[in-house]
């Protein structure tokens, strides 16, 4: 059967992106931003997923005030990168694996979860980025891709808890699917950060970390914090952390942390790493 064996979770950032593909990433401000994924890289590498389904959430590049899914789920074969206003990155295309997506739909569906189904959408940085991070920049990407996107731009965002029992239930529809495939799990987005207003820059180091602590050894804790502690502790853009709760749903009670990293400033956000094993997983 299929397995969720690990999860990746990090911000997506999209002036990382920039620095990148304007070969800046060895600038004094941005190596230490891609100094931290040098474990994460060789780590997947080695790990060689199948698929990677990746939470994220879209910035008005697939969906706009017009249309606002909770939960979107990327069907389609394949996802090109979106043009944000200064153009596509120059990243390969996402190909995706519709009959996992579409078995997942199926079974989180069943298990009374409302999912919108996309066939076709543009991709931006919020995936874009965290493969970028974890994959650097070839021809192709080495694995299929699954998207699913979460509404953390327009009031009233899905609950932590929600986004746990979601990563459960994702996890209960990938062990049902009957092929042999090592999957592994994307929560992106965060940490602390607000991007307008009085408080415009904002990072709460303390917070950050005790989240990261929480997702580690007791993610069950960490899903009851409400939605204004996010926005009152870590911003308005902070709630995306939600979606790493999906991610953290997705893997069994007890794990292994592999890799933590923590840096601020990346642009005006505080940047964080964390890669977490099933202990199970015997690699």
């Amino acid at each position: 059967m299929a397995k969720i064996v690990a999860s990746v979770n990090c911000s997506h950032v999209p002036a990382i992106g920039a620095a990148w593909d304007l070969g800046k990433t060895e600038q004094p401000y941005w190596q230490p931003v891609f100094k931290g994924f040098d474990y994460s890289k060789k780590w997947i590498a080695d790990l060689k997923p199948d698929v990677v389904i990746l939470v994220y959430n879209d910035h008005a590049s697939a969906f706009s005030l017009e249309v606002i899914p909770t939960f979107a789920l990327g069907t389609g074969a394949e996802f090109k990168p979106a043009d944000e206003g200064w153009g596509p990155r120059p990243v390969p295309t996402v190909h995706g694996h519709p009959k996992l997506a579409s078995h997942i739909a199926q079974s989180v569906i069943l298990d009374e979860f409302d999912l919108t189904l996309v066939n076709k959408m543009d991709v931006d940085h919020g995936l874009t980025v965290p493969l970028t991070l974890m994959f650097g920049q070839p021809e192709a990407w080495p694995c299929k891709v699954i998207p699913l996107a979460v509404n953390v731009v327009q009031y009233p965002p899905p609950t932590g808890n929600r986004c746990y029992n979601l990563g459960k239930a994702i996890r209960r529809a990938v062990e049902a699917y009957p092929e042999d495939l090592r999957v592994v799990i994307f929560g992106t987005g965060g940490m602390s950060h607000q991007l307008q207003g009085k408080r415009a820059g904002l990072i709460n180091k303390e917070w950050d970390n005790n989240f990261l602590d929480l997702l580690t050894h007791d993610p069950g804790k960490a899903a009851k914090i409400p939605f204004i502690e996010y926005v009152r502790e870590t911003g308005s853009e902070g709630i995306e952390m939600v979606m790493w709760l999906v991610s953290r749903g997705a893997l069994e009670d007890k794990v292994r942390e592999k890799h933590r990293y923590y840096h601020v400033p990346a642009s005006n956000t505080a940047l964080g790493h964390l890669i977490l094993e099933n202990e199970s997983f015997k690699g």
